[in-house]
């Protein structure tokens, strides 16, 4: 069983799973941040199930790219929550987990970075990294991917429509990611790659002084 959660932009979400079933998922809304509710909601969810933090097998969370806050709070949260409880932590790319939603063999996976950027990379359909986390102009980044096999996902592709070749797919996936996230680290975590919550850290990709522009 897997407590997720996922704090990374103003929409995230957490979850309860046990191998690849959902037990719930939860969207939240929170323009403000997700300090101040995020272990309220925790505890409900682990109470509507009559289940505790001690019976969690790991944690696990959206590791960014997003608000340099957001991956914070989210990341912070399962790290005590591991620490306290003796497990271990899977830290999810939210690039990564935006590839569960795809179907093809490549998946150019896609979220606004803001300021005319995107944030991009390119996943297999085992899950596995194919080219860097980038961030960089949607154009420019669209030029170096490969050109047969690919399919896009993003949350919202609409801005980019215009851009890209209309016979290549697209695949829109939920702002929810939390559920996602538990699946992919059910998989990390039976093939031993959980980690110590010590050494878990953020994906914030963008160039380090950037977040500096960021709207928390």
């Amino acid at each position: 069983m897997i407590l997720s959660v996922d704090t990374t932009s103003e929409f995230g979400s957490i979850a309860l799973t046990e191998g690849d079933r959902t037990i719930e998922e939860i969207p939240l809304h929170s323009p403000d941040g997700f300090g101040h509710i995020l272990f309220q909601r925790i505890e409900q969810l682990l109470a509507r199930h009559d289940v505790d933090v001690n019976q969690m097998d790991c944690f696990a969370a959206a590791s960014g790219p997003g608000s340099f806050t957001g991956v914070r709070v989210g990341l912070t949260a399962v790290k005590g929550l591991a620490e306290a409880t003796g497990k271990r932590v899977v830290a999810v790319s939210n690039l990564r987990v935006l590839a569960f939603f795809g179907t093809a063999p490549l998946r150019a996976t896609v979220l606004d970075a803001r300021r005319g950027e995107v944030y991009g990379a390119i996943y297999n359909d085992r899950l596995e990294i194919v080219t860097p986390e980038v961030v960089m102009k949607f154009p420019a980044w669209v030029k170096t991917l490969p050109p047969n096999g690919l399919e896009f996902i993003a949350i919202d592709f609409s801005p980019f429509l215009a851009s890209v070749d209309p016979n290549i797919p697209v695949k829109t996936a939920p702002r929810a990611l939390a559920a996602a996230i538990g699946r992919i680290a059910d998989a990390e975590h039976r093939n031993g790659r959980a980690s110590d919550p010590a050494t878990v850290d953020a994906n914030y990709v963008r160039r380090s002084d950037a977040e500096l522009f960021w709207k928390d």
